[in-house]
């Protein structure tokens, strides 16, 4: 049985195990240092592009998404560069990979396309209040793969997409100006021509409302219980909601002074004797 001379293997293996260590050594840092340099990149493109005049939020933050996303990826075949994975032979792999990993990451690919059309036809823009996909909240990102929500109560709505550009968009920000609906009902026994007048007084005194087009305030709806009067009138979009609940307690409040009455809902029943 022949002697193992450890000393001899050490020597003959220390050099590749030096040089395999280097090289992943090597391609840590490269990794490290190139994420970073591409969180950096993407934060500069970012701030720079915002800075401009005549480009918004929604520009910045998806030219920032691309370059980090194409420094990512340059990093990564530099990576593989230091393990001696050369670009030209990276390339033609991912050549012939390209079928398989077309599908299976169709989603994510359908995703990237979709966000193009969405900076292309801008149905919506960072800070708009939209609903998309089902969901409601003001728009906080719009990146390669998705749009962020942030709904009333503050919780995070993450929309692929694919499925923001194909569903029924509402953009509650896309026009300068909305029109305020506030239903109020009353007793059938009180003054209709009364309470329209108290309705119409308040909605003119406010500056917030529009007098093109000319506030409409009418009788629409004879209810089980009330007379029901709507007011429509027109505002700026961001007003829409101060508006709405300014009104709502003005006209209670006045309608209390004036003796109109907001009926509880109620239900008369009638009882016929059969016949004998």
């Amino acid at each position: 049985m022949q002697n193992i001379d450890l000393n001899q293997i050490w020597a003959e293996y220390w050099p590749i195990i030096m040089s395999g260590a280097m090289k992943v050594l090597g391609a840590i840092l490269v990794l490290v240092i190139g994420l970073r340099i591409a969180g950096w990149l993407a934060n500069l493109v970012r701030k720079r592009t915002m800075d401009r005049p005549g480009v918004d939020q929604t520009l910045a933050g998806f030219f920032a998404s691309l370059v980090r996303w194409f420094v990512t990826a340059a990093v990564i075949i530099a990576t593989l560069q230091v393990f001696g994975v050369q670009a030209t032979s990276f390339v033609a792999v991912l050549g012939a990979l390209t079928l398989a990993i077309g599908l299976s990451l169709q989603g994510a690919l359908g995703n990237i396309a979709s966000g193009v059309m969405i900076m292309l036809f801008r149905p919506y823009k960072i800070g708009d209040f939209v609903e998309i996909d089902g969901a409601t909240g003001t728009v906080k990102d719009i990146n390669l793969f998705q749009t962020n929500l942030a709904t009333i109560d503050n919780v995070k709505v993450i929309i692929p997409n694919t499925q923001a550009i194909d569903g029924a968009i509402k953009n509650y920000s896309g026009f300068a100006t909305r029109r305020c609906d506030i239903t109020f009902g009353i007793d059938y026994d009180d003054d209709m021509d009364k309470a329209i007048a108290i309705i119409r007084s308040l909605a003119e005194a406010d500056e917030r409302v529009l007098s093109d087009p000319e506030p409409f305030v009418k009788v629409v709806n004879l209810g089980d219980s009330s007379v029901d009067i709507q007011a429509r009138l027109w505002c700026k979009a961001s007003d829409l909601w101060d508006l709405k609940f300014f009104l709502t307690k003005a006209v209670k409040e006045e309608f209390d002074k004036q003796g109109i009455s907001i009926p509880f809902p109620h239900r008369t029943l009638v009882q016929k004797a059969a016949n004998e």
